[in-house]
């Protein structure tokens, strides 16, 4: 009996294991056999896999072939498998030569042509860190693949092309595929997408608000901003992202290999270099905040906002077990999401920005005589957002509405750029402080560092120790508004918080809080 290996890789979660695929030639009736917990559609491979190798001029045995896929207790799915089946086929049968080490991942079409498949980065990052550096992939995710440091990657449009290679006998291979266009030589966009950045001079008035978001962008703190319909909660967290740095290598790595999960497979060759934004509509699903779905789950909108924005408009109105499950992230930074097929880990660093009205009606901002909700209603309302969850949020912001004056003025308020720089500047100080402790941000700082290597001298935080004791912060709390006060000095260009820092730090963290 003659026997075929290659290799691929399986993903569980954002983890790539690879996977041994035995072929084998046996001597019964034909039949097509895959062993190793495939999925529904990588039981279908079998035929997708028999007319590609016919249409291409190398059709398969009419014995029993039997694929394995090793390790059998690990799950898998999806059509990424399909070429490395083929290639193994075709290796028992000894219709090719021996592929060696290569790791081959692409999906079969009916006519033999690569197909690109999502989470080709993750799956390419795995096979490299395992040892396998030889990666064949379809040409449309030739591009993507390329983006892994030490991947030597071979794209291909057709399986006759890759068989040919491999040492295939010629003679009856289809060789004459035209390539489609997204699987032409140089397809793709090799260049950046300029991207239309909303600017902060577009808000008026707001001074606060926007005070408040610079501290936000520059400690890398969530935020929640309460105040009435149109008075520009939406438009400010939208203008967060500009004020982000860009994503260093490492960070863009990460996130882009998030969204290659998700997304359609593409041509695009670029790295996220900028921080992502995610908005969803406050009828989502925890599955669809947090990840999941049927099988193995799929990462969702948390994230997807890795190392970027998690806003979450209207906030009372989404269910509030879907608010409650982002309390865990918020403080690991991962989401390890459990299902009775597997367990997926997924990062979720990601900076949460919520907007609240301060009643069902909105009206009850300022003096509220125009609001007709009952105090039992609006507490009913705000109650939403539970203590726990609030309590992990830095910034608590009451925004009031845009006055005429503030509504008339034009060309006074600072562009994205400028409040960008300061922000670029701040993080900077952070970096070079917090290297030592291996951290990058102060939002990041545990309260053994804050009350060891950082602590400041009593006198300074007298005020924070007089709330604690009060009541009014818990020790979670005291921490936050700790970190606030260094995103403070920061900012200020201070080695250290001075109790102006503190006072202005607990400030921002309970103006909405005695506002409600």
């Amino acid at each position: 009996m003659a026997l075929g290996r290659t290799y691929c890789v399986a993903l569980v979660g954002l983890n790539g294991y690879i996977v041994e695929v035995e072929a084998d030639i046996g001597q019964t009736l034909p039949a097509f056999v895959i062993l190793g917990l495939p999925d529904a559609s990588l039981n279908e491979a079998k035929e997708r896999i028999r007319s590609a190798a016919q249409n291409s001029g190398i059709p398969l045995s009419r014995r029993k072939i039997t694929a394995n896929l090793i390790p059998a207790s690990l799950p898998k799915r999806g059509s990424g498998f399909d070429l490395a089946i083929a290639m193994a086929a075709l290796l028992a049968s000894n219709d090719i030569r021996s592929t060696g080490r290569a790791v081959f991942i692409s999906e079969l079409g009916l006519d033999g042509r690569l197909r690109p498949v999502r989470g080709i980065l993750p799956a390419v990052m795995a096979a490299v860190r395992s040892g396998y550096p030889d990666v064949v992939v379809a040409r449309a995710n030739a591009a993507e693949a390329g983006l892994v440091p030490g991947a030597r990657v071979q794209g291909y449009t057709t399986l006759a092309r890759l068989a040919f290679d491999f040492g295939a006998d010629p003679q009856d291979l289809a060789l004459d595929f035209e390539p489609g266009p997204d699987e032409a030589d140089g397809a793709g966009d090799t260049g950046a997408v300029p991207l239309q950045v909303p600017d902060m001079c577009d808000v008026a008035g707001q001074a606060d608000a926007r005070r408040a978001l610079e501290v936000a962008a520059a400690g890398a703190h969530h935020l929640l901003m309460t105040g009435p319909p149109g008075a520009g909660k939406t438009m400010l967290a939208e203008r967060l992202p500009g004020l982000l740095p860009d994503l260093g290598d490492t960070e863009a790595m990460e996130v882009t290999a998030i969204h290659s999960l998700c997304s359609l497979p593409s041509a695009s060759v670029q790295l996220l270099r900028r921080p992502p934004y995610e908005n969803p509509h406050h009828t989502a699903t925890s599955a669809a905040i947090i990840g999941g779905g049927s099988g193995l789950p799929r990462p969702g909108a948390a994230s997807r906002a890795h190392r970027g924005v998690l806003f979450l408009d209207e906030a009372p109105e989404y269910e509030r077990r879907v608010l409650d499950a982002l309390r865990q992230p918020l403080e690991s930074g991962e989401l390890v999401i459990h299902r009775s097929a597997g367990t997926a880990a997924y990062p979720a660093r990601f900076q949460l920005v919520l907007a609240a009205n301060p009643c069902p009606c909105g009206k009850a901002s300022g003096k509220g005589l125009d609001c007709s909700c009952t105090p039992t209603m609006r507490r009913r309302y705000l109650a939403r957002m539970s203590g726990p969850l609030l309590d992990r949020v830095d910034i608590q912001l009451e925004i009031e509405r845009v006055s005429l004056a503030d509504f008339g003025q034009t060309g006074g308020e600072e562009d994205t750029a400028a409040i960008a720089e300061r922000v670029r500047a701040a993080r900077d100080r952070q970096l070079e402080r917090l290297l030592p402790f291996g951290l990058e941000t102060n939002s990041q700082v545990p309260g053994r560092v804050l009350r060891g290597a950082l602590r400041l001298a009593p006198p300074t935080t007298r005020i924070l120790d007089h709330a604690l004791e009060r009541g009014v912060l818990t020790a979670r709390g005291y921490d936050r508004v700790l970190r606030l006060a260094w995103t403070l000095a920061d900012l200020s260009r201070r080695d250290t918080p001075h109790a102006d820092d503190i006072g202005q730090a607990l400030s921002l963290r309970q103006a909405a809080t005695s506002a409600a």
